[in-house]
């Protein structure tokens, strides 16, 4: 069945989201943890991923070490400094993770329970689901379900597609037991869907508020990147009602410390405004469920 599109929802009067605390935004960092999940000669794919990395100054032909090398520097440097900044500070934060980057990096994995993230799907492996038939989607998300459950020790609540999902994608997602997907970027707030008759959280992401700004030059500084998401912040804090802002981060990009300087210089202007609930994603979905039942 297509998936229906709607124009309009919330409108001018969205809901008071009643966030905890009286908070007025609803502040969700999300960790992409793709490395080790990416297409790569080594794993029998026809081709080496270059996505999001720093892009090539020469055309290569065949295995690209290169771009391989920048994946890795996302699982063994990156993610180390991530961690860091968001747990020095005591901050939370959101993982979405490709299920065989998981298998590939047990530190990551033991740092990420030990530190009490939360953990949604990013696939089996970073790939579009668009265009992908039916039964392969539905073992990809068992696959990837039943590994992260593994890595992790309880089932993921959410999922993300790497751009884009298919047709099938949520209604897939509902038959694994999925509480939410965020393969959408069309609000400020969740909202519930009917898929098949039953209700089905959305927690919308962001392409917008994420460092993919970096890989796709539109930042080139971590200076830059506070002032841009500062920014937002402050204009949703100046607007009626609440909001829920997602700031996407990867770590073979803003892992950098050139970037991440910036992302630290956030952190620490966002711990000095009380009206910010920094989250997890599973918290804003747990919430979701409790006051604004579909």
């Amino acid at each position: 069945m297509p998936v229906s599109r709607i124009f309009e929802h919330y409108g001018p009067t969205p809901p008071d989201p009643r966030w905890p605390g009286g908070a007025r935004l609803a502040l969700n960092f999300v960790i992409n943890h793709e490395e080790g999940g990416e297409e790569s000669f080594p794993d029998g794919d026809p081709r080496s991923e270059t996505g999001l990395t720093e892009g090539s100054t020469a055309a290569v032909k065949g295995r690209d070490l290169a771009a391989e090398s920048m994946f890795q520097y996302g699982s063994r440097v990156g993610f180390w400094r991530l961690h860091r900044l968001f747990t020095e500070r005591g901050l939370p934060c959101t993982v979405f993770a490709v299920a065989r980057a998981l298998e590939r990096t047990p530190h990551c994995v033991a740092a990420i329970r030990a530190a009490g993230w939360d953990v949604a799907a990013h696939g089996w492996k970073w790939e579009m689901h668009a265009g992908m038939d039916e039964a392969t989607e539905r073992q990809r998300i068992a696959d990837a379900t039943a590994i992260i459950t593994r890595e992790i020790g309880t089932p993921p609540l959410g999922w993300y597609t790497r751009y884009a999902p298919s047709e099938n994608t949520r209604r897939l997602l509902i038959e694994h037991g999925y509480l939410y997907d965020s393969d959408a970027y069309d609000d400020e707030l969740p909202y519930w869907r009917e898929v098949d008759g039953r209700p089905h959280l959305v927690l919308p992401y962001s392409l917008t508020h994420n460092d993919v700004r970096f890989a796709r030059q539109g930042m080139t500084s971590g200076l830059e990147f506070f002032e841009y998401i500062k920014g937002a912040v402050e204009m949703m804090l100046s607007e009626p009602g609440g909001r829920m802002l997602s700031v996407g981060l990867h770590n073979r990009i803003i892992g950098h410390s050139g970037r991440a300087a910036g992302l630290a210089r956030l952190l620490d202007w966002v711990a000095t405004r009380p009206e910010i609930w920094v989250c997890r994603r599973a918290d804003i979905a747990h919430h979701w469920v409790a006051e604004h039942a579909p």
